[in-house]
């Protein structure tokens, strides 16, 4: 039989480009003579459709519209997924199609409750071994703890948290001698490392099961902030036999095999590894695609950077650039072009209804500049950058911002806000009789140069209709160290789930390996505010402690969930080079921020979830605004 998965790069509940995806998949399955094709988990309403999963109306448009599916499977049979509502429970489901019929539904068994999903609030979980029948229009079909048949292979489903259960507890081990074949529609986000996490699970489940494993996963940012890397894997009693290329920009991604079930095939000693993860190289694959979906799915005209020149900014910047050439080398320039929204000159006028009308905004196309490289020439249209001195800024990070920003083609400005700065600063003296001083006032006179900042970098993404990129990374977000209305002022936040020290290093690779020479000067400065005078030496790492540090604090206190005193016990161990007085001032200090800075994360602009752990509040870690911030705790330490 010829096996087949596709990668489905979807939009929550937008029927027409999800069937669109669907279709495509299907055409593809049929002229490569696929005789079996499996989808997505949810694929066709999206995964991230939130509480809409728990309305009666979304899964009730959701089986009115695989009507509309059923006769492109004449010749084929497809499982697509789909949310399914009966007597107020939704279940999630995998359709089984085939020859314009609907066979039945096999139902989740398992739902995942941690980390970035919260399936439990939106689904219930089906019983093995249940099942009953859903009816439409006058038929009615099975729902359940189903398996199939299909020229004479039969087969059942793991729907993808089935599949990560014990193996004494999981559906495929209810399924051994019932079935040849187990699929895995799955909707698994993107974190780096987890594939060869995900190819182990699927290789030996194919060995420990004895049967052939088809696994498919969603592609692409399909809402915002998770990110699906499109994998699909084929394997056979222990034995890879199709893995494809993950991440990909295309809008479907079909991968297919010949399996002969009638044709035994010894199960496999062993699994054969992957190569160990390059997590630079996966991060950066996953960022450029996570940018472009967002870009063309927001409909907006491109990005907008407040370009310091130090380490966060010059990361979003690379990855700006890393879109256009990793989009370009897979799709060609013209798909890019055309796949991203950008470029459409239909485009180029803008109707803004509001209380007063509709007003008409021109949206300039940047002047092309002939020195530039065909890709040089794509970033200069979706990428403005500007960098904005005070007296506090260096001759250093100007230098390194206009050369990273020439480098890639960005448009580039460079303006100062003293004069704004001032102007506040001479208001709030006269309104309190004093004048504000370093040595009374610091924080504040810091605040007002971050947040003045903000207004005219707004005002230049409005102007274009772009999205403002926003650069504040995962050990900032932890204690605070930005300024709200200011630095993390912005349409996205591409970078907040990444901590500092990964930044640093991911940019010193950027330089050697992908060749952005400009980064030398970053990858030479130790990261800094730049907000206090420039006599004070600033970085961040006085104003803080060392950013190692600082991420193994937080991966202790809430990845592991340890308690103050373990998390000081665990440093201690693994940190002799420091006094245990030094590391147990960096354990309070770390605790007392992040109480205090909840607000912040609560209203850091949308993120991506890159790593095995974020710290945001409306994807994976929950935290109270106001609480007892660890008081008790840090006393006894």
């Amino acid at each position: 039989m010829r096996l087949a998965g596709a990668a489905l790069n979807q939009i929550p509940f937008d029927w027409g480009h999800n069937i669109q995806n669907i279709s495509a998949a299907i055409a593809q399955a049929k002229a490569e003579g696929v005789e079996l094709l499996c989808l997505p988990e949810l694929c066709l309403t999206g995964y991230n459709c939130e509480d809409l999963f728990l309305s009666d109306w979304l899964p009730a448009a959701a089986l009115e519209h695989l009507q509309k599916i059923r006769p492109l499977t004449e010749g084929i049979c497809v499982v697509v997924g789909l949310p399914v509502r009966l007597a107020h429970r939704t279940y999630n489901t995998a359709a089984v199609l085939r020859d314009g019929q609907i066979l039945g539904f096999a139902a989740k068994q398992f739902l995942a409750n941690d980390g970035v999903h919260y399936e439990t609030r939106f689904f219930v979980p089906w019983v093995a071994g249940e099942a009953t029948t859903v009816e439409h229009n006058g038929e009615s079909w099975p729902l359940g703890d189903l398996t199939f048949e299909h020229l004479g292979v039969r087969f059942g489903f793991e729907i993808c948290e089935d599949a990560w259960r014990p193996d004494d507890v999981r559906p495929a081990c209810r399924l051994v001698g019932k079935v040849e074949l187990i699929l895995n529609p799955s909707a698994s986000h993107f974190a780096m490392s987890k594939t060869d996490l995900r190819y182990k699970l699927v290789l030996n489940a194919s060995r420990n099961f004895t049967c052939t494993y088809l696994y498919a996963n969603l592609l692409g940012n399909e809402a915002g902030r998770i990110i699906y890397d499109g994998e699909i894997l084929i394997a056979r009693n222990g034995h890879l036999l199709k893995r494809n290329q993950l991440l990909s920009f295309k809008a479907v991604d079909m991968e297919w095999v010949d399996v002969n079930f009638r044709e035994p095939l010894a199960v496999a000693d062993v699994i054969v590894p992957l190569p160990e993860p390059d997590e630079y190289r996966e991060l950066n694959q996953a960022m450029s695609l996570g940018l472009f979906d967002y870009l063309r799915k927001a409909r907006s005209r491109g990005f907008v950077l407040s370009l310091s020149g130090g380490a966060d900014s010059c990361f979003c910047a690379v990855a700006v650039a890393e879109m256009v050439r990793l989009g370009v080398a897979e799709l060609g320039e013209e798909e890019f072009k055309r796949r991203s929204g950008t470029f459409d000159a239909a485009k180029t006028s803008v109707v803004q209804a509001g209380a007063g009308g509709a007003a008409h905004q021109a949206v300039e196309p940047a002047p092309a500049r002939p020195q530039l490289s065909p890709n040089q020439q794509l970033v200069n249209h979706l990428l403005a950058c500007a960098y904005q001195g005070t007296v506090n800024s260096s001759d250093d990070t100007l230098t390194s911002a206009r050369e990273l920003a020439d480098s890639i083609g960005a448009r580039f400005f460079a303006w100062t806000i003293d004069e704004e700065v001032s102007g506040y600063v001479g208001k709030i003296e006269h309104a309190l009789g004093r004048e504000l001083t370093w040595q009374t006032d610091d924080l504040a006179l810091q605040n007002i140069q971050a947040r003045v900042r903000a207004p005219g970098i707004w005002l230049l993404a409005n102007v274009q209709n772009c999205l403002l990129i926003t650069t504040s990374n995962r050990s900032e977000a932890s204690v605070g160290y930005c300024t709200m209305d200011g630095d993390t002022a912005g349409s996205i936040s591409p970078i907040a789930g990444v901590d500092k020290d990964f930044v640093k290093k991911w940019l010193r690779w950027a330089q050697t390996a992908l060749g952005y020479e400009a980064l030398r000067h970053v990858n030479a400065l130790q990261p800094t505010a730049e907000l206090r005078p420039l006599a004070d030496k600033q970085t961040d790492e006085r104003d803080l402690m060392p950013y190692v540090l600082l991420n193994r604090i937080e991966r202790l206190a809430f990845y592991d969930r340890l308690s103050p005193a373990a998390v000081l016990a665990q440093l201690v161990a693994e940190e002799p080079a420091y006094a245990p007085e030094q590391l147990r001032a960096y354990v309070k200090r770390f605790y007392q921020l992040w109480s205090r800075n909840q607000w912040k994360r609560e209203r850091y602009a949308p993120s991506f979830h890159l790593d095995d752990y974020n710290v945001d509040p409306r994807s994976w870690l929950r935290f109270p605004i106001l609480s007892g911030g660890f008081a008790e705790e840090l006393a006894a330490l």
